[in-house]
């Protein structure tokens, strides 16, 4: 296995993990990074650099929950006639570090007893009869790759260091890590270099107790915490502890400006929502706004008292200092080698109220029981014990109801009012509808654009709970060439062949993609796309789908028809996208008021790769 000192081009979060080592008060450190960066060996290697005997824990991303916070283990129990008692995996973590990969892609129950034992530290295990409390307290270090998704935020809101992503390495840094890994290393080096660094972590350790952060140097923190729009009380604890631990990694016994800057990169600006503003000087104030000068107090008031309190002085001081310090502080971390996005992939929480984002909803079905309704019997599972304690005030009243008379008294009364019917929180995730025009000369092009397409958005379709649907539409009316599907292997059989040719039954397709739709949500999906690739001329009116011999419509028929179709789709609160691949000089602008009539946005790509149309329909 390759060292933690081996490891190249991730200097930043070999820094994260050694400040968690020397404080593991921090909780944890997060590592997002591309597929093949190294982020999971480092993680790996970061047991190499611990005291003796710390325990490294990895969970799988497949764990039970019993295999999680414990329970009876009844193959033991029957064998011994004893209840014997299993630890889960959390607590075998506790005094040291659990490491979990692909952090993204943990099942939500994990995530929820993770969060409840990094609270705690400890964990409550209630099952088969049993109730005991175990310890669980430990480090939690996380490797994910962007693209599958995000991480909870109530996680990240435990987790003290979120490494910045940054991009891949170099041509020089990936010809040293194949050097090093196919090479020969001399065991006895790397094993002075990691006697060393553990040395070091435990001097700091020692070190740590006796390092102190003036006041001046916390308020700096906070307010760039503010600036940076990081919310929490949590992660101002968090920044100055990482302060403090990189004081004493460096065997200070103060905190210096360096100190701070790398618990900014660290801590701040992962969370940042947005950049921080340049306040104006103060001294640009115009002549005019200038306070008029103030007459000097005459001699017999010099001894008086004076009227505003020492506390109301302080008070002025502290609002007036927004000194350079902390605006140079903010903004050499954030002019760091950090990629020039990244507050756009900021891990910060994001508020997504648009209908294309993934998410969670509301049925009467499957997934976790939030509440209870009113509701009829056959809408869906009834909720006892709120249906019961609707009925019970009116028991007497019904007894004495006439119509009941008759009935045993220990007979409960329920009726159709009482009934409640429970309500599931399941995550939806989103279907996109390919609307395909498969008419004219483009139609083999548009096909191969929404061919790969449909693949990429297939790939990751698993993690968000998505599913693609693709209609084509040519001739005289369209076609569901793949119904609403997460499986990649039905896809390709589905659009291996492809006819193309003929008129363009715009208006059917708007009506199939609306059907398609309306099926989709009365099987619990809320989150609806339709992503219509086409040059938005339509000349085949709606009649022809059902009767082939129907009369050609006017234009203005036509018009009309696509128009109320669009009308009802945008009502339906169902987000729509129109790629226009005509090109320019043939172009009506159809497609753009097509665009507008849905209420949704167009993008102009008369030669657009699969890639491309995937971003913009992520991008709503």
């Amino acid at each position: 296995m390759i060292a933690f000192t081996d490891i190249v081009g991730m200097d930043l979060a070999k820094q994260a993990l050694m400040l968690l080592a020397v404080d593991p008060a921090l909780g944890g450190v997060v590592i997002p990074s591309a597929v093949g960066s190294g982020k999971s060996t480092l993680a790996r290697a970061f047991a190499d650099i611990l005291p003796e005997g710390t325990p490294f824990v990895e969970l799988p991303l497949n764990v039970t929950e019993d295999r999680l916070i414990g329970g009876v283990d009844l193959e033991a129990t029957l064998a011994s006639g004893v209840r014997v008692v299993q630890h889960g995996v959390l607590t075998k973590a506790h005094g040291g570090v659990l490491y979990v990969d692909s952090l993204s892609l943990l099942d939500s129950s994990a995530v929820s007893h993770i969060m409840d034992a990094m609270s705690r530290g400890e964990v409550l295990v209630e099952r088969e009869g049993l109730s005991e409390v175990h310890p669980a307290k430990f480090m939690l270090v996380g490797t994910y790759d962007p693209t599958d998704g995000e991480v909870r935020m109530g996680l990240l809101d435990r987790i003290g260091i979120i490494v910045p992503f940054t991009a891949q390495n170099d041509y020089r840094a990936r010809k040293k890590i194949v050097s090093i890994v196919i090479g020969t290393r001399n065991s006895e080096d790397t094993e002075d270099e990691l006697r060393m660094l553990r040395g070091l972590i435990g001097a700091a350790r020692e070190q740590l107790r006796h390092v102190s952060i003036t006041s001046e140097q916390v308020q700096a923190l906070i307010q760039t915490a503010l600036s940076l729009g990081v919310e929490g009380n949590r992660v101002d604890i968090f920044t100055v502890r990482a302060a403090l631990a990189s004081a004493a990694l460096a065997q200070r016994t103060d905190v210096e400006e360096e100190d701070m800057k790398l618990a900014i990169k660290l801590i701040l600006i992962p969370r940042a929502t947005r950049m921080p503003e340049r306040e104006a000087e103060a001294d640009e104030m115009s002549p005019q706004e200038e306070p008029p000068p103030q007459e000097e107090p005459e001699a017999e008031d010099e001894e008086a008292p004076a009227d505003t309190p020492d506390s109301d002085a302080d008070a002025d001081e502290e609002q007036k200092d927004t000194p350079d310090m902390i605006e140079e502080l903010m903004m050499d971390a954030i002019e760091t080698e950090l990629p020039d996005n990244i507050l756009n992939i900021s891990l910060a929480s994001k508020k997504k109220a648009k209908s294309g984002s993934r998410g969670e909803a509301l049925n009467n079905r499957r997934g976790r029981f939030v509440r209870a309704q009113p509701g009829e019997m056959k809408s869906g599972k009834v909720a006892l014990i709120p249906t019961l304690i609707s009925a019970a005030p009116w028991q007497e009243t019904r007894r004495r109801d006439k119509k009941m008379a008759g009935r045993p008294k220990t007979a409960l009364i329920i009726s159709k009012d009482d009934v409640k019917i429970k309500r599931f929180r399941d995550k939806s995730g989103t279907l996109f509808i390919f609307m395909v025009d498969a008419s004219g000369s483009m139609a083999l092009n548009r096909m191969r654009q929404a061919k790969g397409a449909v693949a990429s958005l297939l790939q990751n379709a698993y993690v968000h709970r998505d599913q693609v649907s693709l209609i084509s539409f040519r001739g005289k009316q369209a076609q569901v060439l793949l119904p609403p599907s997460q499986s990649v292997d039905r896809a390709k059989r589905e659009l291996d062949v492809l006819p193309t040719g003929g008129g363009t039954p715009l208006a059917s397709a708007l009506y199939l993609g609306w059907e398609t739709a309306k099926q989709a949500r009365t099987k619990g999906i809320s989150q609806i796309m339709f992503v219509l690739i086409t040059d938005g001329r339509g000349n085949i009116g709606l009649q022809a789908a059902f009767d082939p011999d129907a009369a050609k419509p006017s234009k203005e028929d036509l018009e009309k028809e696509i128009e109320a179709l669009s009308g009802s789709i945008c009502a339906d609160g169902i987000a729509a996208i129109v790629v226009d691949t005509q090109m320019n000089y043939l172009s009506r602008g159809e497609a753009p008021k097509l665009a507008q009539k849905l209420g949704g946005r167009y993008f102009y790509l008369p030669n657009a790769k699969a890639e491309q149309i995937v971003e913009a329909a992520l991008s709503f």
